[in-house]
């Protein structure tokens, strides 16, 4: 049973027992950070932190956001489904708003990475969905440019005091 105390599992509890060793047990500095794996010059800071905040709480988890995407099994198997139809991230997510489910696609970038697929290559425009784009303008023609209602100054003009 002394190993659980002596070999600590995670690195909260080994902190607390190796600071228990050395101000409670008088063990010196060096042989705390030696049976417990830091170096010396760890050991001594994290006894600095320790005295700055003796109130420290030695055994709270931390906590941790979520690690997977909240999407459900219906949701999963749609993405995959369209993605098997060589549609992209952005394409999947108008499709499935358009069917009421809104997921963005950042959330369906980290599915089709959790079950293996890989990015898509650049596609040519006519190979893509046809979806509402923006129209091109049209192009200017400078031939057609009349400056000459303008007024322009030089940087050798005077320029007015005021």
């Amino acid at each position: 049973m002394a190993r659980c105390f002596l070999e600590p599992r995670d690195a909260t509890h080994r902190q607390y027992e190796a600071l228990r060793a050395y101000f409670v047990e008088g063990l010196s500095s060096a042989k705390v950070a030696s049976n417990f794996g830091y170096s010396a010059g760890s050991f001594r800071v994290l006894c600095s932190q320790f005295r700055n905040n003796p109130e420290r709480q030695f055994f709270i988890k931390p906590t941790r956001g979520p690690q997977a995407t909240k999407s459900s099994d219906p949701i999963k198997e749609k993405v995959i489904s369209l993605r098997k139809q060589n549609l992209s991230i952005y394409d999947i997510s108008r499709t499935l708003e358009a069917d009421g489910q809104k997921l963005s696609a950042v959330s369906i970038s980290k599915i089709l990475k959790q079950e293996g697929f890989a990015k898509l290559p650049m596609r040519r425009d006519e190979e893509r969905p046809k979806y509402p784009r923006p129209a091109p303008a049209d192009v200017a023609d400078v031939r057609q440019l009349d400056l000459s209602s303008r007024q322009f100054r030089t940087r050798f003009q005077a320029q007015p005091s005021g």
